[in-house]
């Protein structure tokens, strides 16, 4: 059994004064994808230096204080990369991924987009070329005998059951038709899959980000955004996945929420 939560820590540094610190101590995780790290590896916490157990990888954004992701694992990687072969994204804090036994696993910071600006174009400049990645990435997968699994804030709500608001929503960044019609290929055409919503056909969410503002949390607003989307073999593996949704809007040490699953795969 193999255990991988992946979340937006919305922030490191402030997430370790809220309580990240505190959760990483209990989780059962094997295997942990973060976003949106947004701090240089001399700038973490000193808790989180040298973290005792876990082989950590860090990949900041060459623009300071922005994106960034990491991959804490508990077994040494046999392989580590940062980014995926992208002259204009390799560089900003988007993509790493690790290598286990029979398993490659990613992290990954998708754009979040804001539509009429230079930021929707970026996202779907990445989109693009993070599709084709994502082919070939299968495709040498099977070649080695691999499974794969990419996990992260993937900005995008496919269905109306992944974000409450989805009628006032349609024209909003997240959800609009071509993002979600993207997504859609990187299931039908690539060949990968949803692996919570596998185990959670026919359920509104579960949400795994709620916005600052308002009452979002309390009245759990949210959106469906943060996934784990993986080769069908490996997904035919999953056994459990939840979100490690907070009590009470206070213990929130994020505006996301880990998502866990456990896989039935040795590694």
């Amino acid at each position: 059994m193999i255990v991988v939560t992946s979340v937006n820590v919305n922030g490191i540094r402030a997430a370790a004064k809220k309580g990240f610190i505190e959760w990483l101590a209990a989780t059962e995780a094997d295997v942990i994808c973060l976003q949106e790290v947004r701090s240089e590896p001399e700038q973490l916490p000193v808790e989180l230096r040298d973290l005792d157990g876990w082989h950590a990888l860090w990949a900041p954004a060459a623009t300071k204080g922005r994106a960034g992701v990491a991959i804490l694992s508990r077994q040494e990687p046999s392989r580590t990369v940062v980014g995926f072969e992208s002259a204009e994204f390799d560089n900003s804090g988007r993509y790493v991924e690790i290598d286990l036994p029979g398993l490659t696993v990613a992290s990954l910071y998708l754009p979040s987009g804001e539509v009429g600006t230079e930021r929707q174009d970026e996202k779907e400049r990445f989109m693009a070329e993070f599709l084709v990645h994502l082919q070939k990435l299968r495709t040498r997968a099977a070649a080695d005998g691999r499974e794969v699994v990419v996990c992260g804030d993937w900005n995008i709500a496919h269905r109306p059951e992944d974000l409450k608001n989805w009628k006032s929503n349609q024209k909003s960044a997240g959800f609009l038709p071509e993002e979600r019609a993207w997504l859609s290929r990187v299931y039908e055409e690539a060949g990968y899959v949803d692996v919570v919503r596998r185990l959670h056909p026919d359920r509104t969410g579960p949400y795994s980000w709620w916005s600052y503002r308002g009452r979002a949390f309390d009245n759990d607003s949210g959106w469906r955004i943060d996934l784990q989307v993986a080769t069908p073999a490996l997904a035919a593996k999953a056994v459990e996945a939840y979100v490690e949704r907070a009590d009470t809007h206070a213990e929130r040490w994020s505006d996301h929420a880990p998502v866990t699953v456990a896989y039935d795969h040795e590694v």
